[in-house]
């Protein structure tokens, strides 16, 4: 064997070597490309489920049974005992589609199952009232405990209809709030829900004087069942089912295609308002022919006060409405306020809570959204800067002029604009003459 045949013989591992060495940096990059692309794939899932903001709350807000969860080993919850709907911005709603145990005095509605006795349970803490997006409503609003299971409890009451349980917390005690969290959402719910049944009102945190302000009213959903005032209880109520929560479409509104096939309106609302109170006898000052229409101012003399109100009476008596200066109080009974209201060509007044009575005004008359719908019209107007009396206090360079929307409380900071009066600069137009005060 030549030198130059031993060389390659020599050779030839060394080619062989680099193939090898070859294949494995081909592999490794395989490897690290594949790696890399399923990095690729996981970050960019991660940036879709980051850019879809619902989709945890999807799983929280979908239809769901708490019976489809099982927490842990120990617990045990019955299959659709309890059903929960979480989809919504302003209300979840949960129902008990069997009998139904309430116990007062621990805040507990039992959806009672025989075969979960001695045996651990889930309890679903709930909070009904319509506001669920507003944390400051719902800190006044009492939790409740819904649970699937066999209490050791016997019912000292029984009913034949079913319960229907709500919370007269949050914002009660507010007109416009007791309105648009309460008694339209009640009227959304027992129509969509009940629309052909009776059903016993359950009412949770309800106060004295609330009760007795709308006694008539809460009778009018349920004529032939009690209402029950659930903090005032000692005994044990049972009901073949319940409904816990009240269903909301948006402010002071009701969605027809929302209620499907049993639609309702605001219009609707009205007129079972107008059914409410006209069987009470409640007299009206409607305007007789050739006479004068009627204003109805409705005065405030706290908050948001018109400080020269005596000369925009004056002004609208030479304008030529017959003039009625309405202060209704907490205590104010309704069918007094549905009385005025009702009975009023125009209701005048500074933005807040009062104005809530235009629902009681009759179709054609005066008070924008949603008294449109009711065909009232609305005639708007703002005050300037220099007719607040916070131009006086403050200056005009103030923040609190300029933008009080900025000072806006959430918990400890004073919203400015619950402070405000105003002094109305009076220039009315009547038959293209302006007349001012």
């Amino acid at each position: 064997m030549t030198k130059r045949n031993r060389v390659e013989k020599e050779d030839k591992p060394n080619i062989q070597t680099k193939s090898m060495e070859e294949e494995l940096k081909s592999t490794r990059l395989s490897m690290f490309a594949l790696c890399f692309g399923a990095m690729v794939f996981i970050f960019f899932l991660q940036i879709i489920a980051i850019g879809d903001k619902n989709i945890w709350n999807v799983k929280l807000r979908t239809k769901l049974s708490i019976s489809l969860r099982v927490l842990d080993r120990n617990v045990n919850v019955s299959a659709a005992a309890i059903t929960c709907d979480y989809s919504h911005k302003e209300y979840d709603l949960c129902t008990i589609n069997g009998s139904t145990l309430l116990d007062p005095t621990s805040s507990t509605i039992f959806a009672v199952n025989l075969h979960t006795q001695n045996k651990s349970h889930a309890v679903l803490k709930f909070r009904p009232y319509p506001r669920k997006s507003d944390k400051a409503a719902m800190s006044f609003v009492k939790e409740l405990n819904l649970i699937v299971a066999q209490p050791k409890l016997s019912c000292n009451v029984t009913h034949h209809t079913p319960a229907l349980v709500f919370s007269a917390a949050g914002y009660t005690g507010n007109h416009y709030h007791e309105i648009n969290e309460i008694f339209i959402p009640l009227f959304i719910t027992t129509n969509s829900l009940y629309p052909n049944q009776d059903v016993t009102l359950v009412v949770t945190e309800g106060k004295m004087w609330w009760f007795q302000k709308y006694a008539e009213l809460l009778s009018a959903f349920s004529p032939d069942r009690p209402i029950i005032d659930a903090n005032n209880l000692s005994t044990v109520h049972c009901f073949p089912s319940a409904t816990v929560g009240l269903m909301k479409h948006g402010p002071m509104i009701i969605d027809p295609k929302l209620m499907l096939p049993n639609p309702k309106t605001l219009i609707d609302f009205r007129a079972f308002l107008g059914k409410v109170y006209t069987k009470l006898g409640t007299p009206f000052m409607y305007t007789k022919e050739n006479e004068k229409p009627h204003l109805t101012l409705i005065s405030r003399t706290a908050s948001r006060a018109i400080m020269n109100e005596e000369d925009v009476i004056k002004v609208a008596e030479e304008l030529g409405f017959i003039v009625h200066v309405f202060e209704a109080s907490r205590s104010t009974p309704m069918e007094k306020v549905y009385g005025v209201v009702h009975g009023s060509d125009v209701l005048l007044g500074v933005h807040g809570a009062g104005l809530t009575n235009f629902l009681f005004m009759r179709e054609g008359t005066y008070y924008e959204k949603p008294p449109k719908y009711l065909g009232v019209e609305y005639l708007e107007y703002k005050i300037e800067v220099n007719e607040s009396s916070l131009f006086e206090k403050y200056g005009a360079d103030s923040l609190v002029v300029k933008n009080p929307g900025c000072l806006r409380f959430r918990i400890v900071v004073t919203c400015w604009l619950d402070v405000v009066d105003g002094m109305v600069a009076l220039g009315l137009m009547l038959d293209g003459k302006t007349l001012s005060v």
